[in-house]
């Protein structure tokens, strides 16, 4: 029989570390994704999403279950990403834009052996990820969640905190940004 998640909270309140791994492996492809999605870095996911379930580690005891146990670890993982940024730049001399560059390279490196259709189809690719990442980082995790995770305004609204007008509003503008920088791919 599959424990609820409200189960497995209880159990792990008290100590079941078996239970909190089975919370954890229920959630941790979410997690992961949407990191993945905001960082681009594979390395930088796993530390957000190491923190993450520090995180919910610590605060599970302080859990009320006045929202589903989903939301609230999508909550932790959408502030883990928007600190995270912040956190790099003070730590790290390397811009961002030096990292970019180096994958930038190996993709063109890799797309000179593909034929004609994937290499254009990664130059898009390319495209929308820079277009991205020239996003603030409020409108890059609402446009991420929204149209890579295929959640529900209301449900950004909730993991972010914040009115749902307000997600409207970096989902408008990221939208518009994205599209300026996009106009020539879709003019053709």
């Amino acid at each position: 029989m599959v424990q609820t998640d409200t189960e497995l909270i209880e159990q792990s309140k008290a100590g079941d570390y078996s239970a909190f791994e089975q919370l954890i492996f229920r959630y941790d492809k979410d997690v992961i994704n949407i990191a993945s999605r905001y960082t681009r870095c594979a390395d930088d996911a796993k530390d957000i999403y190491q923190e993450t379930f520090i995180r919910v580690f610590k605060g599970l005891s302080k859990f009320q279950q006045q929202s589903e146990f989903s939301t609230w670890i999508f909550r932790i993982a959408t502030n883990v990403c928007l600190t995270h940024r912040e956190k790099k730049k003070r730590i790290s001399h390397v811009s961002m834009d030096d990292e970019d560059d180096d994958e930038t390279t190996v993709v063109h490196a890799v797309s000179d052996v593909e034929t004609d259709s994937q290499t254009y189809g990664n130059e898009i690719s390319l495209r929308i990820e820079d277009a991205l990442q020239d996003l603030s980082p409020k409108q890059k995790l609402v446009f991420t969640l929204r149209h890579y995770q295929d959640y529900k305004i209301k449900d950004i609204a909730i993991m972010m905190s914040c009115a749902e007008g307000t997600v409207k509003k970096y989902l408008f503008e990221a939208t518009q940004k994205m599209r300026i920088q996009l106009k020539d791919l879709y003019e053709e």
